[in-house]
């Protein structure tokens, strides 16, 4: 199964695909700082939030939560006219945010990385609806923390920290969060890393090959199902979106190649594949 690109050559680093009702699919320009908003022509329009745009999701009230450089921000308006920062997380300039997402219970989650991805270096952190002044570090050690998703009964997550070169799976519940985290795939050299991630109706887990030029798709028992091929190399996360959550949108990146190669790199790549999406766990606050 091949992927069809469906924007123009938009991003230099295009990241974090997200479907919402009100806002169609938007993804980030994420070291440009810009998040991207796809319209139903192909267009694509830019709004600028920070140094970085790590990671956003939906509010249930309206608006967005948002990872920048180094903090978290909210927006009241679906436009993204009024974010306002919160403190910073932490200070040390070589570490940034990365990628993120809602847990079932709608609260937000986003991981960092060092610039330079230094081993050990990034955390996990969670902000918790009436506690955003205060995020909660869920586990450190980490060197790039990427895709995060959770199964149709939000009983287990997915996760990928990329400098494994495995998904891990976690079993979920409100109270103690993430826990019991064993592996779930481990990738042959020569696949890519994985990157971003995201589940399908049927618990399917679709993850992002950055260096792979592929999306491989999971079966609830770790067993390969599905490759779609992307005409780019640097595949940096999906999502399923559309009315009827059918079609699987691809983000890829052209960060660190050389002018005039992969001229795709940076657009968009959209495949319908059979199965439905979930729909985007919003953050609660």
């Amino acid at each position: 199964m091949r992927a069809e690109q469906v924007t123009a050559v938009e991003a230099e680093h295009g990241e974090g695909p997200v479907w919402w009702p009100s806002w169609g699919l938007r993804y980030v320009d994420m070291l440009a700082g810009d998040v991207l908003t796809v319209g139903d022509d192909g267009s694509v329009s830019r709004t600028h939030v920070g140094m970085v745009a790590a990671a956003l999701r939906p509010r249930v009230g309206g608006g967005a939560v948002i990872a920048l450089e180094r903090c978290f921000a909210f927006a009241a308006r679906d436009d993204l006219s009024d974010v306002t920062a919160f403190d910073e997380v932490w200070s040390d300039p070589a570490v940034r945010f990365n990628d993120g997402g809602c847990d079932p219970d709608g609260r937000f989650y986003c991981g960092s990385m060092a610039y330079d991805a230094t081993p050990g270096a990034a955390t996990l952190y969670r902000v918790t609806p009436g506690a955003e002044h205060a995020p909660e570090a869920v586990f450190d050690r980490v060197t790039v923390s990427n895709g995060l998703g959770f199964s149709p009964d939000g009983g287990r997550a997915y996760y990928n920290d990329t400098a494994t070169g495995r998904t891990d799976v976690f079993d979920y519940d409100s109270v103690r969060g993430l826990h019991t985290r064993r592996p779930f795939v481990t990738y042959d050299d020569g696949a890519g890393l994985p990157d971003g991630l995201c589940v399908d109706s049927e618990g399917g887990v679709w993850v992002a090959l950055w260096g792979g030029s592929a999306v491989r798709r999971y079966a609830p028992d770790g067993a390969l199902d599905l490759i779609v091929e992307v005409g780019a190399s640097q595949v940096s996360a999906c999502t399923f979106g559309g009315p009827d959550l059918d079609t699987l949108y691809i983000t890829t990146s052209r960060t660190g190649l050389d002018e005039g190669a992969e001229p795709a790199a940076g657009a968009v790549f959209a495949v319908r594949p059979g199965v439905t999406g979930l729909p985007t766990l919003p953050y609660a606050g």
